[in-house]
This record gives structure tokens, C-alpha cells and sequence, in this order.
């Protein structure tokens, strides 16, 4: 079979979230998709850490970059020999034409929640461009029951044409140093207006130990200095796992979320997490970790915060253990074999 996959979300550095998720399920598939012929198309040149072109692996790049799904890959999908047999976007946004069934991966749908924190521009391509993508698809890969929900409220496509890919999280190991010392409690993600940030720092506000907050800037975020936060920027994956290691704990006081990577990292790591209960969060967590209760403002989260610290050696081995147990069934080679099965299953005849 031959399979095509709009790669671009992988094709980029510094990669979070989406990125992640594009990048490692393309691995995967590289590596178990040996029977069928893949081509991967790309605006640019594909970066040196993207697979290697192999016999049944080949890069497509077509030019120019502008609206590149809405007519440039569409165009090359109708002319271009040989066709694929079905096209896979590892995004939001499939070809605005295609002659052949389209599958999109949907990551959340915190642009319709929470709209005020989008950029206008951003907002209205998010919105006109993943329902017509969601609506056309043979198939959908939601990351999470939670946001498998919202799409089938949102766009009423039905239960069956969705399938949960759930992400994966790679062993980390915590072998360097913290680029941090003493003591800490950390948040890891981007800076965003929905991820609650101002709550978590307004709530460890005369704590015990100062709060590190590690990601990139995200739309509509601004940073407010404050003496006990530590902003580090985005954290390469070589001291990640230390810094997550040597924290008090992590804690992601969302409001929302798809999944949750940096969390299930944490749990893999044995180290506590505070989350919000809402949205895919207790999915993920279950009773491997601690709640932040509604309404997730300040107070609500120093109480959980407090919670937190305040466990014994017992309860944190007991809940740690339990969380790694959890943490370990989300792998990346099964989030590869739920795509890889449908795409090459009896959904394409």
C-alpha cells in the first residue's frame, strides 16, 4: 500500500506538543510500517533527525510554502504518479482536496474553549480549517477520550470514525545535573493563558521553595517577574529529565489540556504530579496522582501544592510507584500501530 503524510508539524526544532507527537509517531512508522511505500511531504527540506530516505521511504518537497494544504499539496495529490492510496496528516489540517480517503490527527480543541487566547489570525484558520479537515476525514486520531468528546460534540462526527491514539513518553533518563539546585516545584509546557500559570504563581507566593516554570512562550502570554519563579525558556531533552527529576514535584494547573506530556514524563520519573481535575487530566492520572479541585484558582491550587509537600516517604513511594505502572503503558510504538492499523485496514476500500 501506498501511504502519504503531510509531515510538517515534525519538521520543525524545538519541538513540543504537536510537534512531539508528529515526530515520534513518524519514527515509529518508519520503523513498523515495512510492507507499504511511504512518501512524506514536506514544505522544506526534511531536518537531519527525520528518518532516513530508505526504499520504501521517500521525502516529497513541494514549493511554495503558501497555503501550502489548501492548494499546493492538493494539486500535487491530483497530478502527481504515482498517487498515494490514502493520506495521513499528522495535524490538524488535511489537503483541502484529495483524491484519495484523508486521516488527521486532532490534538484538542482548546481554540473553541478558550478562544480569547488566540491570535485572531490564528484563531480563524484553527476554526475553518480543522472542521473541514475533521468533517471530510475517513478518520480521526483524537489523543485522549476527553478530547475525543469534545470532537464528536463539536463537529458530530460519530464515535466509530475516531480512534484514541494516545501519545507516548520515551524512558528518560536523569543522568546529568539539574540545571537548577535546591529545592523546586516545577512546571513544564508552553506559556499559555489556559495553562492557569498566574494561579500557580500567585499560589506559591511565600512557599516553601520557589517555583521553576520551563517552556516556551506561547500566544498571549506575558511574563511577570516575580522573586520566587524561575523562568528557564524552552529545556532541551538532555537536562529535562534532570530537572524533572530533582523537583519537589510537577504541577500543571490547566484548564484544560489534551494530554498532558510533561506529566506522564513525571510519573515515568517517579515523581509526584499535581494536575487539575479536568479535562483529559484525571484520564491520564488517574490514582497515580494528586488533584487541584475547581475552580482552579490560586487558593485551590495551594491547597493541592500544599497536599503535595506535605506527604509522607510512604505515601510518596506508594503513590510514585503506582504512577510509574501507569506511566508505562503510553508508548509511542502503540500510538504508531492504532494509526498504522487503520490506515491500512479496511478503512481505505
Amino acid at each position: 500500500m501506498r501511504i502519504g503524510i503531510d509531515a510538517n508539524e515534525a519538521n520543525v526544532d524545538r519541538r513540543v506538543g504537536s510537534n512531539v507527537y508528529a515526530f515520534e509517531v513518524l519514527t515509529r512508522l518508519y520503523r513498523q510500517g515495512k510492507r507499504h511505500q511511504f512518501t512524506i511531504y514536506l514544505a522544506d527540506e526534511p531536518l537531519p533527525d527525520l528518518p532516513r530516505p530508505k526504499a520504501n521511504w521517500q521525502y516529497r518537497v513541494i514549493k511554495p510554502g503558501f497555503f501550502w494544504t489548501q492548494w499546493r499539496l492538493p494539486l500535487d495529490l491530483l497530478v502527481h504518479r504515482p498517487r498515494p492510496d490514502v493520506f495521513l496528516t499528522l495535524g490538524h489540517y488535511a489537503p483541502r482536496l484529495a483524491p484519495m480517503p484523508t486521516l488527521i490527527c486532532i490534538m484538542d480543541l482548546a481554540f473553541l474553549k478558550f478562544p480569547k487566547t488566540f491570535r485572531k489570525k490564528d484563531l480563524w484558520q484553527l476554526k475553518n480549517w480543522t472542521e473541514y479537515s475533521a468533517k471530510q476525514a475517513k478518520h480521526v486520531f483524537a489523543i485522549s477520550q476527553a478530547s475525543k468528546a469534545d470532537i464528536i460534540s463539536s463537529y458530530g462526527i460519530s464515535a466509530d470514525k475516531i480512534s484514541v491514539a494516545y501519545p507516548g513518553v520515551d524512558k528518560l533518563r536523569a543522568t546529568g545535573k539539574s540545571p537548577v539546585a535546591g529545592k523546586y516545584l516545577l512546571y513544564v509546557g508552553t506559556l499559555q493563558p489556559r495553562k492557569n500559570i498566574e494561579a500557580l504563581v500567585e499560589a506559591c507566593k511565600d512557599g516553601p521553595c520557589r517555583l521553576v516554570i520551563a517552556g516556551k512562550m506561547g500566544w498571549k502570554y506575558q511574563i511577570k517577574p516575580a522573586p520566587h519563579v524561575k523562568y528557564l525558556g524552552y529545556v532541551p531533552q538532555d537536562q529535562l529529565a534532570a530537572l524533572i527529576k530533582n523537583s519537589q514535584g510537577l504541577v500543571l494547573p490547566s484548564l484544560y489540556e489534551g494530554f498532558g506530556i510533561p506529566v506522564v514524563q513525571a510519573m515515568s520519573l517517579g515523581v509526584p504530579v499535581l494536575v487539575s481535575r479536568n479535562s483529559s487530566l484525571s484520564e491520564i492520572v488517574g490514582d497515580s496522582g494528586l488533584y487541584i479541585e475547581p475552580p482552579f484558582d490560586a487558593p485551590a491550587v495551594r491547597v493541592g501544592i500544599e497536599k503535595l509537600l506535605s506527604l509522607s516517604p510512604a505515601e510518596k513511594n506508594q503513590l510514585t510507584t503506582v504512577a510509574r505502572q501507569r506511566a508505562a503503558q503510553f508508548t509511542w510504538e502503540k500510538t504508531a500501530q492504532v494509526i498504522l492499523n487503520k490506515l491500512s485496514g479496511k478503512l481505505v476500500k
